[in-house]
């Protein structure tokens, strides 16, 4: 950052949000004076490839703590989160014979 006297504004506080899902991320970078964005300057806006839906932040770029001017942007990537398994533990299960292939014989030595 550099000092710019042409600036009106002052610096404020990168805040990390990594590992925040996107929702709250938004209103920690809001509260701290700073604007969150996609990778791709040229691209749609954060909030046009991530709604409707949930994500967590996986990376921001400047760092938490860096001083920025208020309102510049924090560059941020995000995944879905991982809820595990939605149909829970459930055990392996052999698949039914059909039963127009089952066949039987008699064996002589039961009689």
């Amino acid at each position: 950052m550099t000092h710019d006297r042409w600036r009106q504004t002052d610096a404020v506080d990168v805040p990390n949000v990594v590992g925040v899902l996107l929702s709250e991320a938004r209103r920690m970078a809001d509260d701290a004076g700073v604007v969150l964005a996609q990778p791709d300057p040229d691209g749609p806006p954060l909030s046009a490839l991530t709604w409707p839906g949930e994500y967590v932040v996986t990376a921001q770029s400047p760092a938490p703590g860096a001083r920025l001017w208020r309102w510049d942007s924090v560059v941020v990537r995000w995944t879905a989160p991982d809820h595990g398994d939605p149909t829970g533990v459930r055990e392996p299960r052999r698949p039914r014979t059909p039963l127009d292939t089952v066949a039987a014989e008699r064996n002589p030595d039961d009689d």
